[in-house]
């Protein structure tokens, strides 16, 4: 018999925790935020779907096609902003784990900055669309077109106001289990909208140019 091996009573033995020690504080919350986000990947998939439907020739009548009025060179702007965002927050999250605050505050911040980056070339993007007559209501398509791109921009600002907070909260109450799932839950926000993009930048951006 090896030596190693440990002869167990099982009169004795206890086999299951006999006092529940309760949900971990930062996973509970955490699995709380995932339950939102997979409600709002079925809302973009809807809009995703609606998208499809709607980019039959027959719903684009009365207006251009995507081929017309789309301008890559925004896209790629807000696609490079956006992900070097992600970068850095994930970098804050490196930071997070070494206990720096001035490490985790400064690439927030550079963060938030590449956000509002993001945001100033949407905006730019759809004005200039607006300012052509190209809205919304012009036909099907572009109803689509116009809910999906604004929907995510609309995260992005919540995004960013988020990280805004965050920075207070660092600066006021340190790395205090409210602040750390609160930073943790942002993360995988800000990914979600990376992820969000990728396929935003395919099926609106580069599927449209085909179009």
């Amino acid at each position: 018999m090896s030596s190693s091996a440990v002869s167990i009573d099982p009169k004795t033995a206890s086999l299951w925790a006999r006092h529940y020690p309760g949900h971990d504080f930062i996973g509970t919350r955490t699995f709380g935020f995932w339950l939102y986000m997979l409600t709002d990947a079925m809302v973009y998939a809807a809009l995703f779907a609606s998208l499809v439907v709607l980019s039959h020739a027959s719903n684009m009548i009365g207006g251009p096609t995507p081929k017309n009025f789309i301008n890559p060179i925004y896209a790629y702007g807000e696609t490079i902003a956006l992900f070097a965002s992600v970068l850095t927050y994930g970098l804050a999250m490196v930071n997070l784990k070494k206990g720096s605050r001035s490490g985790v505050t400064g690439w927030i911040l550079l963060s938030a900055i590449l956000g509002v980056v993001y945001l100033g070339l949407s905006i730019t993007d759809n004005t200039h669309l607006f300012q052509q007559g190209i809205t919304p209501q012009t036909n099907g398509f572009l109803s689509a077109f116009f809910a999906i791109v604004i929907y995510h921009a609309l995260h992005i600002v919540v995004g960013v106001a988020w990280m805004l907070v965050m920075l207070i909260q660092i600066a006021t109450e340190g790395f205090s289990q409210n602040v750390v799932y609160r930073l943790i839950n942002l993360r995988l926000f800000w990914h979600f909208q990376a992820v969000i993009w990728v396929f935003v930048f395919v099926f609106v951006y580069l599927q449209g140019l085909l179009v």
